[in-house]
């Protein structure tokens, strides 16, 4: 009786400001984390965060929480909170399961696709012909992103979305390749987007799903070549994964 009645006691607008501001809080670090400002390796300060976003202790520590469990962030005891490090091997496999659920969002979409779809996926990847030319390597690999997100949020499938966001922010982890493997590697990689969208605009749920199986599977094994390549001390601030 006496636990029913303090659950009952708890302020329903503390609980909700308190978990927007969790929210908040979390989605200002991962977004740090994706853009690179926080590296693989970084630890995490919960005092300092606190103080920069103005806040109390205890949404940061729940935003830390949240963070690991979407895989970012890992706890060490008696040690602290740091971003996580992805390997090779992990993204490797992260590669394998993102290139079967963006073969699924293209089945998916090119059943429902319409002008409005059509005009956003068009939207990025003329970012991507523009970004190209000025030989803009960061701002290509975020219309990239982009075009890819836009393609599996426009699938319908929430569900699949959700897992595709989460592989996708862990991917952003993996940032060791140094060296520009394939010269062409964002002319192949627009012709390759390009001819996606292709298929989509023309229904072919089949083709648009084979091309981009193989779209993801080339960056897999760019990633892979350029890892090797760099070796050991040719772990860099730029990230291998962007522009696939």
């Amino acid at each position: 009786m006496t636990e029913y009645m303090q659950t009952a006691s708890v302020d329903p607008i503390e609980v909700v400001r308190r978990h927007s501001l969790t929210a908040l809080v979390r989605d200002e670090i991962e977004r740090h984390i994706i853009e690179g400002a926080l590296a693989p390796g970084d630890k995490l300060n919960e005092a300092d965060w606190a103080a920069r976003l103005q806040v109390s202790r205890g949404p940061v520590r729940e935003a830390f929480r949240a963070l690991e469990q979407a895989g970012l962030v890992r706890t060490e005891k008696n040690r602290g909170v740091f971003v996580r490090t992805v390997s090779l091997a992990e993204a490797d496999e992260i590669y394998a399961v993102r290139a079967v659920l963006e073969e699924a969002a293209c089945r998916l979409l090119a059943a429902r696709i319409d002008a409005r779809k059509l005009a956003v996926l068009r939207e990025w990847l003329d970012a991507m012909r523009a970004a190209l030319d000025a030989r803009d390597h960061d701002a290509y690999a975020r219309a990239n992103v982009a075009f890819h997100g836009a393609i599996v949020a426009a699938s319908g499938n929430g569900k699949l979305y959700e897992t595709y966001r989460r592989l996708v922010s862990e991917l952003s982890l993996f940032r060791r390749a140094a060296l520009v493997v394939h010269a062409d590697a964002m002319e192949r990689s627009l012709a390759e987007h390009r001819a996606i969208l292709t298929a989509l605009a023309s229904r072919d749920a089949e083709h648009a799903a084979a091309l981009m199986h193989a779209h993801v599977s080339g960056g897999r094994q760019r990633a892979r070549e350029a890892c090797e390549l760099a070796g050991p001390l040719g772990a860099v601030q730029m990230s291998a994964v962007s522009n696939d």
